[in-house]
């Protein structure tokens, strides 16, 4: 079903550009716009993932400002955007929290700019989502990418989005919004 679905941004463990595994910084467009675009989606929940304490700190305390601060009284479509944004330390961590809300673990979907063995059609996970009762955690990665790792434990990678230049290096908040459009849009 589809309020069965929740979404994380990886800042651990990813790649940077010379294939180090590495800790990302959390940027304020990924916290606003992501949030924004999940909430338009009906994603049950948001969970940006940074195991690094000075960066979660900031996280939070960016999310408090628009739950509970000025912001909240000050832009309320922001507040409510926000209510279900969450900073987590791991994707485990993330995976444990779901199950507590849902009774049962959820299937890992992950992001790519390559083919996998087990890469999936946006047009056949959509389905699958609608079809079934099981609960999804998509991951998309910061950097260049998660690493081979989380890759591996995913059930189904996405294919990738397709433009049709040769440069394929979009924002992660537009590459969330096109894949949340094509899995759980109107069409």
């Amino acid at each position: 079903m589809r309020d069965k679905v929740y979404l994380g941004l990886v800042h651990y463990p990813v790649y940077n550009k010379k294939s180090e595994v590495v800790c990302t910084s959390v940027t304020n467009f990924d916290i606003h716009d992501i949030s924004r675009t999940c909430k338009t989606y009906d994603v049950k929940g948001y969970h940006i993932i940074v195991p690094l304490d000075a960066q979660k700190q900031l996280t939070e305390r960016i999310l408090g400002y628009w739950k509970e601060g000025f912001g909240a009284d000050h832009n309320k479509d922001r507040e409510e955007a926000f209510t279900t944004t969450y900073a987590t330390e791991s994707i485990e961590k993330a995976m444990e929290e779901i199950e507590k809300v849902e009774g049962k673990r959820p299937k890992i979907i992950t992001t790519s700019a390559k083919i996998y063995p087990n890469s999936i059609s946006y047009e056949n996970l959509s389905k699958e989502i609608f079809e079934d009762d099981d609960v999804y955690l998509l991951l998309f990665g910061t950097g260049w990418g998660l690493t081979e790792e989380i890759m591996e434990q995913s059930t189904h990678i996405l294919e990738p989005i397709r433009g049709k230049a040769r440069y394929n290096h979009l924002s992660v908040r537009s590459a969330v919004s096109i894949i949340l459009d094509r899995l759980l849009g109107e069409n």
